[in-house]
């Protein structure tokens, strides 16, 4: 059985191992990371071997870690690493590279549709009728997307949406609101076969599935890292955001909003963030918070687009393609029964 992982902003772990009777017998790992003294990687096969193929990562991090030669040093590596990679070995994961990744970037859609659109490939992709998808969105008007289990009058200031023509949306994912303008967000979604994530936890997969976009974002600059548990940042503040559902079809839909440009004051205006906070004070500390990339970058959204696909396309492929006639029509069938309807949107009042 062959597992790798690639360590967030680290090194690849390779995991090789066999089952017998249930217990793991004769692990290899390997990688390109760097790892004091030489013996310890013998003592990392040695701490896992006879250990129950059932147990999970972080017990197999535990064993690992006890069976370390004292002043072991690991860089690009951790513990932690290996029992994700034995177990994406043992769970016979997939590899970003075993997949037909394809490209849907298409024009600007209404809010709700995107919610939509979102639910649809994610069944596709589960039910084996679509290949895994990166998809990049195109805002047709300003919104506030909510999480599925936030509470729509906690979170929205609902006049001041009304007032300034921003729209409120419920996406199927949890996570907290986020506040959208066409042309001041960055977001995609990923849909993926669950077996591209199999041995991880949901707090691993998130740095795993995000992590092309550090490597991107590095090549444009910026020192970008995940902060657990779903946000990308950097040492300037938050870029991103990241959401996450897993459908019972055995698909994951990830996405992410990325702040290109932001008018905070609006944003304070329409979400309830802090607003027994709104000072002078406050307002200035949400700014500092959120570090768009037109800031970070001096580069246009569309470049940064540009270059974002190039580097996923580089690192695992990438087709162009476009939503097929029954993925539209089904799209708009979910956006008229249940995306724009009070009934989803105040699910929780």
């Amino acid at each position: 059985m062959h597992g790798e992982y690639k360590v967030p902003g680290g090194k690849l772990v390779v995991a090789d191992v066999d089952v017998v009777d249930g217990l793991l017998r004769a692990p290899r790992i390997s990688g390109d990371f760097f790892l004091e003294p030489d013996e310890a990687l013998d003592a990392i096969d040695r701490a896992l071997d006879g250990l129950p193929a059932g147990l999970e990562a972080r017990d197999l991090a535990a064993r690992v870690q006890a069976g370390l030669p004292p002043g072991t040093v690991m860089l690009g590596l951790t513990a932690e690493a290996v029992g994700i990679a034995v177990r994406r070995a043992v769970s016979r994961a997939s590899d970003w590279r075993d997949h037909d990744w394809r490209l849907v970037h298409e024009g600007p859609q209404p809010p709700a549709l995107h919610m939509a659109i979102d639910q649809v490939l994610a069944e596709e992709v589960g039910a084996g009728r679509r290949p895994p998808t990166l998809r990049i969105w195109e805002w047709g008007a300003s919104a506030v997307v909510i999480g599925s289990f936030q509470s729509l009058r906690n979170e929205v200031d609902g006049d001041a949406a009304s007032a300034l023509d921003v729209e409120v949306v419920r996406r199927i994912s949890g996570g907290g609101a986020m506040f959208v303008e066409p042309g001041n967000t960055i977001t995609y979604s990923l849909y993926a076969p669950e077996s591209l994530v199999a041995g991880m936890s949901f707090a691993e997969s998130y740095a795993f599935l995000d992590d092309w976009v550090l490597g991107a974002l590095a090549e444009l600059g910026v020192r970008a890292w995940y902060q657990p548990l779903n946000d990308i940042t950097s040492d300037q503040g938050k870029i991103a955001g990241a959401a996450q559902k897993r459908l019972a079809s055995g698909a994951v839909l990830h996405h992410v909003t990325m702040s290109y440009d932001i008018d905070v004051d609006k944003m304070l205006s329409v979400l309830r963030i802090g607003r027994e906070k709104l000072s002078d004070k406050g307002t200035t500390s949400a700014k500092k918070r959120v570090d768009p990339l037109r800031r970070q970058t001096g580069l246009a959204r569309d470049e940064i687009i540009r270059r974002m696909v190039a580097h996923f396309r580089t690192r695992y492929g990438l087709t162009p393609d476009a939503l097929t006639d029954d993925e539209r029509i089904l799209a708009d069938k979910y956006v008229a029964e249940k995306f724009s309807t009070p009934e989803w949107t105040a699910r929780v009042p």
